[in-house]
């Protein structure tokens, strides 16, 4: 009896084996600010809103900040669980599973100011070398563009850098991320930019959870029902004002 009781005693001290609290949610994400950055507040815009919505689950995340090569690999293999700031594909889709878009963005293109041709479409890039950014889906043909040479670097400001010294034509980019890098590092030469007529589809992120974790479907689940409830309540957009007035603009 008395051994019954402290078994009894250690249960429930314990818990059943199913109370264990969850293990973390291993999520990568590059260093893309103003959306992800340790030297940021709350790391960036993007993964204080990631944390802010899995808060409304039972899922904790564990988020580290790597190169995106590294990121996307390693998510891939199952090293990691997955990606918190992820850009669609459909060629990553087939090894990992997309929440609902939890934040959209504007791509634009930049020319230098003092380029007095109108560029409203495409196709006038043509000729021209534009500053892209290694292993981004930018969600563009870029191989229909007659005659345009790509130039890809790891970092934008390397392709903003390049195009003050004139080894390129155009720079393509996040809007929020262009103005960041642009204000933070460039502020004396903002004007010297411009952002081009040219209309391109919003870009999305979101949480991307490899098709091998086990419960891959409910962690994405219970991440789109904690969206919703976000949204309505007016957390999420009170986030993402907040991070829209850190920086100016440019025109």
């Amino acid at each position: 009896m008395l051994r019954f009781a402290l078994l009894l005693v250690m249960s429930l001290a314990l818990g059943s084996p199913g109370s264990f609290a969850q293990p973390p949610l291993r999520l990568m994400a590059n260093t893309s600010p103003p959306y992800a950055d340790e030297k940021l507040p709350q790391r960036g815009l993007a993964l204080e809103l990631v944390e802010h919505i899995f808060a409304r689950t039972d899922i904790t995340p564990k988020i580290s900040i790597e190169n995106w090569s590294r990121a996307v690999e390693g998510a891939r293999l199952g090293v990691y669980d997955g990606l918190a700031a992820a850009w669609y594909s459909d060629e990553r889709a087939k090894d990992l599973l997309y929440s609902q878009p939890y934040l959209r963005s504007e791509l634009i293109i930049l020319k230098r100011r003092g380029d007095g041709n109108d560029y409203s479409e495409l196709a006038d890039l043509s000729g021209g070398r534009l500053g892209v950014r290694v292993d981004y889906a930018y969600g563009v043909d870029f191989a229909a563009i007659p005659g345009l040479t790509l130039v890809p670097e790891n970092h934008l400001i390397q392709n903003l850098l390049n195009m003050l010294n004139g080894r390129l034509d155009f720079v393509i980019g996040d809007q929020r991320t262009i103005i960041q890098q642009l204000h933070e590092y460039l502020g004396d030469k903002v004007t010297q930019f411009e952002v081009t007529n040219i209309k391109l589809p919003p870009v999305a992120r979101h949480v991307a959870v490899s098709r091998e974790l086990k419960g891959h479907e409910k962690i994405i689940a219970d991440f789109n029902a904690a969206l919703e409830k976000v949204r309505k309540d007016g957390s999420h957009q009170a986030i993402v004002k907040k991070w829209d007035a850190r920086y100016g603009g440019i025109e």
